[in-house]
């Protein structure tokens, strides 16, 4: 299943690079000057933590 950036929760399990990671945090951005809103997610898989940035409505595929 799917999910959109914007729609995403804390505590959603993610994939990643084919790897599979817990949503800690979520932050969504003002749009912008390029038209589009900006998601910030900080992600963790066993100890190691990720921040990564994508367009609202980037596509991330749930576990």
């Amino acid at each position: 299943m799917k999910k959109v950036a914007r729609d995403l929760k804390e505590g959603d399990d993610i994939r990643i690079a084919d790897k599979s990671f817990k949503v800690l945090r979520i932050e969504i951005s003002e749009i912008g000057k390029h038209g589009k809103s900006k998601v910030r997610i900080e992600a963790e898989n066993n100890g190691d933590k990720i921040v990564i940035i994508r367009p609202d409505d980037y596509p991330f595929e749930l576990l």
